[in-house]
C-alpha cells in the first residue's frame, strides 16, 4: 500500500469511527417530513448528534445527506413502524446496544384521520392509538428513565390545540393529543428537580403531509396554515426554556385560555364539527 492509499484509507476509517461519537444526540420519530424533518435540522444546525426514526427509509437517507454534509454531525437512521407493537422497544434496544446517551427526545410520530367515529375503519383508529399515544408513552418512558439517572435531558412531544378541543369528525386524532397534553403536563410536574424537562408543542394547522394524510385535501381548516420549520423553531425554544404547554399561534392561545372556559362544551364541538366539515 503507497501512502496516498494509506492516507485515503485513514480518513475514510476516521470518518467511520467519527460517527460513533455521538454527542448532545437527539432522537427524533417520524424525521422523514414535515415538523419531525425540521427538528432534524435545527439541532444539525447547532451541532447535535441525530438518530432518526421513521418508515420511509429513503426520505431518512436524503436527510441524513442534508446533514452530514452542511452541519458535519453524526447521524444514524432507523426504520421503524412505531406503530407496530413492540417496535418503541426495538429502538431502545439499537440505541443501547451502540451504547448512546439520548439527551434529547422528540417524540413526533403521528397520523390523524378525518370522519365519524362509527364510520371509520376500527383498525385504523387503534394504529392511530398506537402510535399517536402508545409509541409516545413507551419511548418517554425508557428514555425519560435513562435521562433521570443521569439527571438531564429534555423532551418535546408533538401535541396539538386539538389536545384541547373536542373532536367531531375527527375523534380519535383530537382524543389522542388530548392524552399527550395530560401526560405531559403530569409529567412535567413529577420531573420537578430533576434536571429533566418535558414540553408539549401543540400547534394549529401546519403545512405537512398532515392534511392529505388525514383526509383534509383542500379543506379550508388548513388555510393559512403555519410553516413547519418555525412551528419547530418554537417549539425547540420552548423546550430549551423548559416550557411545559408551548402553543404556537396567539390566536390559538387566546382562543383555548380566554374563550373556551367561558363557553359550553356543546357549543364547542358544534363548531369544531362545522370546521371539519367545510
Amino acid at each position: 500500500m503507497n501512502l496516498k492509499s494509506f492516507i485515503h484509507v485513514s480518513k475514510q476509517s476516521f470518518r467511520s469511527n467519527r460517527y460513533l461519537i455521538m454527542k448532545n444526540t437527539a432522537l427524533i420519530t417520524g424525521a422523514s417530513s414535515g415538523i419531525g424533518k425540521e427538528l432534524a435540522r435545527i439541532h444539525a444546525s447547532k451541532g447535535g448528534a441525530l438518530i432518526l426514526v421513521a418508515r420511509r427509509i429513503d426520505l431518512l437517507e436524503n436527510l441524513k445527506e442534508e446533514l452530514v454534509v452542511k452541519y458535519n454531525v453524526p447521524v444514524h437512521l432507523i426504520q421503524k413502524d412505531l406503530s407496530v407493537v413492540g417496535s418503541s422497544h426495538e429502538v431502545y434496544d439499537e440505541v443501547k446496544q451502540n451504547g448512546w446517551e439520548v439527551d434529547y427526545l422528540f417524540n413526533n410520530a403521528g397520523f390523524g384521520g378525518k370522519g365519524a367515529f362509527l364510520d371509520r375503519d376500527l383498525e385504523s383508529d387503534v394504529e392511530m392509538v398506537r402510535l399517536n399515544v402508545m409509541a409516545l408513552l413507551k419511548l418517554t418512558h425508557l428514555f425519560g428513565k435513562d435521562m433521570k439517572t443521569r439527571g438531564i435531558g429534555k423532551i418535546l412531544q408533538t401535541a396539538s390545540t386539538a389536545g384541547f378541543l373536542p373532536g367531531p369528525y375527527q375523534n380519535t386524532y383530537f382524543a389522542t393529543k388530548a392524552f399527550v397534553v395530560s401526560h405531559t403536563q403530569g409529567l412535567a410536574h413529577e420531573l420537578k428537580g430533576t434536571g429533566v424537562t418535558v414540553t408539549a408543542l401543540c400547534p394549529g394547522p401546519v403545512e405537512t403531509e398532515f392534511a392529505q394524510v388525514a383526509g383534509f385535501g383542500g379543506s379550508q381548516m388548513f388555510d393559512g396554515a403555519a410553516s413547519a420549520y418555525q412551528t419547530a423553531l418554537k417549539g425547540y425554544k420552548a423546550m430549551e426554556k423548559g416550557k411545559v404547554i408551548c402553543i404556537t399561534a396567539f390566536k390559538f392561545t387566546f382562543l383555548i385560555k380566554g374563550i373556551l372556559p367561558f363557553m359550553p362544551a356543546k357549543i364547542t364541538a358544534a363548531i369544531i364539527a362545522k370546521m371539519q366539515q367545510s
